[in-house]
């Protein structure tokens, strides 16, 4: 089963210094059929204007994670955290008990970003963040782990939920391949280009809410980039 979300369709709002476009129902758009997919309650695809952003506001017991498609992104927060992650880089806030942070484009043009949203397995633990590059080549023409609550994922980033956060690039005519399991949720956008899951093309940054699949097949119909979600 997977049902294509196109990105025309999306809700959001354009505050001027932000556009913003929402997989699933988000502040003032809400579509009760795009509540959530499993533990996935957000994924949020923004375009941040140079020396804008986020001023400090709080999270608790989510599992924040921020996906860079172009530019540079700097986070703060009460913790004593602070950092800049790049394009294609990846950085993990898990607000636990309770975090305030800001997030800025500090650039000299906009920034995109995907922000995705995860129910934590429990709430009320000591808030964290972290952040680390990942290096294209490492996930050229397969899935790569980004941020996982698995220990066997030892490289990638810890998030405190039972899913995991991937990422690919594939050249044009590229299959790759991941082991889904058909009790699982898969939310897949294309970052850039156009990939074809199953028969069904999806576009850059339409989303693709796949469930029932063993194993899941994506080829990219031109040079692509992949962000996929496996959540319970």
């Amino acid at each position: 089963m997977i049902e294509l979300r196109p990105f025309h369709t999306l809700g959001g709002a354009n505050h001027g210094w932000l556009d913003a476009k929402h997989h699933f129902s988000f502040a003032d758009y809400y579509d009760p059929k795009r509540t959530s997919w499993g533990s996935l309650r957000v994924w949020n695809d923004d375009t941040i204007e140079a020396n804008t952003g986020f001023p400090p506001h709080s999270h608790a017991n989510m599992e924040i994670i921020t996906y860079v498609r172009k530019g540079a992104i700097t986070h703060k927060d009460n913790l004593g955290n602070e950092g800049r992650t790049e394009a294609g880089d990846v950085q993990v806030m898990s607000a636990g008990n309770g975090v305030q942070h800001s997030e800025y484009n500090r650039e000299s043009e906009a920034t995109q970003i995907f922000q995705i949203w995860i129910l934590p397995n429990e709430k009320g633990r000591d808030a964290s963040w972290g952040a680390r590059p990942f290096p294209k080549g490492d996930r050229a023409g397969k899935f790569v782990t980004l941020a996982s609550g698995y220990e066997e994922d030892g490289d990638a980033l810890p998030i405190r939920t039972d899913a995991r956060v991937l990422g690919a690039t594939l050249a044009k005519g590229e299959t790759a391949e991941y082991s889904l399991g058909k009790a699982r949720h898969a939310y897949l956008v294309p970052s850039k280009g156009a990939v074809e899951v199953e028969g069904i093309r999806v576009g850059e940054r339409d989303g693709a809410a796949i469930r029932d699949v063993d194993t899941l097949r994506v080829t990219a119909l031109e040079d692509a980039e992949i962000v996929l979600v496996d959540a319970a």
